[in-house]
């Protein structure tokens, strides 16, 4: 028996059909007009978010009195924007970490690939990051002497797992972090990971010496919390402070610290963690800010009562497109004090105090609505600017 000939005419069709051409472009153009940005704003107040927009997973560091904060960037070019700030609100963009085409290579990479959470420190006049390459090499490393650039081509580093972040003891040497595969590579549950530490030689640009656990699942197994990652390593008073991620950088996101008086540990998680989430407030009300996470510290301009520390916040607002922009909350005190803002049942202010005798200048009470290109420029800073490429929850 034979098929008809129209039925056999449209199996045919598919076959016979043009190969879509591939779809390119060289940038594109988002704007936000959150009215949030609309309300003036208090004297003596800074306007959070500090990056409004397409900024997730900021990493931040500090130079004498300068700032570096760098962010996801995905598939992209140019790759990780780093921008400046000498008082943790006014940025600039000075350049980008990854900024020419021999770097490394894309080829076939989708949107939400690429790179993923960098993490910058600077050591004897170099500043160095590291991140992964998700989909296209794993773990990387690149310096450079001025954060403008030029920077180094990657020095690709053997071990498994995402978010490396490096640590600079004050004994002169150097410790590798990152989120990897559980004990034995045998998770109990699904979004098992841990936390791993390794020495790092500098001068050679190697991992050397034995990988140990700093943290197994999360602050506690026994809840099977998921996605432990993001790891940032601070010393403090005597103490090493572990600042991660907990939770999925979905709904449950979260910040968990940890301390001990060893660099490889054991290391005992705070009492009143998570320091920080929006996961028990209700995502629907008016100017929500959800998903909070992947912090990371650093002391501020000195205030009364001693140093500030300032986590740098991806959050997503819901309902509506997701978007990642970098907030800061400060806190006064040891890191076991956690924020003073953004702690669980507490909503994340859209504006926040200065630190009484910063120099944290004026800031517009009224920013007008901006149109800005996408993540590969400028931008001006405290613009409302939003959009709807993120990575997806894990």
């Amino acid at each position: 028996m034979h098929p008809p000939a129209a039925l056999l005419l449209a199996m045919l069709l598919p076959s016979l059909a043009p190969t879509a051409a591939p779809v390119a472009f060289d940038s594109f153009t988002y704007t936000g007009r959150d009215d949030v940005f609309t309300a003036p704003l208090p004297a003596g107040h800074y306007r959070n978010p500090i990056l409004a927009g397409y900024y997730p997973d900021p990493g931040i560091c500090r130079v004498g009195d300068d700032y570096y904060l760098i962010n996801s960037s995905f598939a992209h070019f140019p790759r990780i924007l780093i921008f400046h700030s000498t008082d943790l609100v006014n940025w600039r963009q000075p350049g980008h970490v990854i900024d020419r085409p021999d770097q490394l290579d894309y080829d076939g990479l989708a949107i939400t690939r690429g790179l993923f959470a960098p993490a910058i420190e600077h050591h004897d006049g170099v500043f160095y990051v590291v991140c992964t390459m998700v989909g296209a090499g794993g773990n990387f490393l690149v310096t450079a002497t001025d954060p403008a650039g030029p920077w180094s081509n990657p020095v690709w580093l053997n071990f498994e797992g995402i978010d490396p972040s490096l640590f600079f003891d004050d004994d002169g040497r150097a410790w590798m972090l990152n989120n990897g595969n559980p004990p034995d590579h045998r998770p109990l549950y699904d979004g098992h990971r841990a936390i791993w530490i390794q020495e790092f030689d500098v001068t050679n640009r190697k991992l050397i010496g034995p990988r140990s656990i700093l943290v197994n699942g999360g602050v506690d197994i026994r809840t099977k919390p998921v996605w432990i990652e993001g790891p940032h390593l601070y010393q403090k008073d005597g103490w090493y402070y572990l600042s991660c991620a907990e939770g999925g950088t979905s709904i449950h996101h979260s910040q968990v610290i940890l301390r001990s008086k060893s660099v490889t540990g054991p290391y005992e998680p705070w009492a009143g963690n998570p320091i920080l989430t929006q996961r028990d407030l209700d995502g629907n009300a008016p100017h929500a800010v959800t998903c909070t996470g992947h912090a990371d510290l650093v002391i501020g301009p000195m205030a009364t009562g001693g140093p500030s520390f300032l986590p740098a916040v991806p959050t997503r607002p819901t309902p509506g497109p997701p978007a990642a922009r970098p907030s800061s909350s400060p806190s006064r005190g040891p890191p076991t004090a956690g924020p003073a803002s953004c702690r669980p049942a507490s909503a994340c202010p859209t504006s926040s105090p200065r630190p009484t005798a910063s120099r944290l200048p004026p800031q517009p009470t009224n920013p007008s609505p901006a149109t800005s290109p996408g993540p590969t420029t400028s931008r001006p800073p405290n613009s409302p600017r939003s959009g709807s490429c993120f990575a997806p929850p894990k």
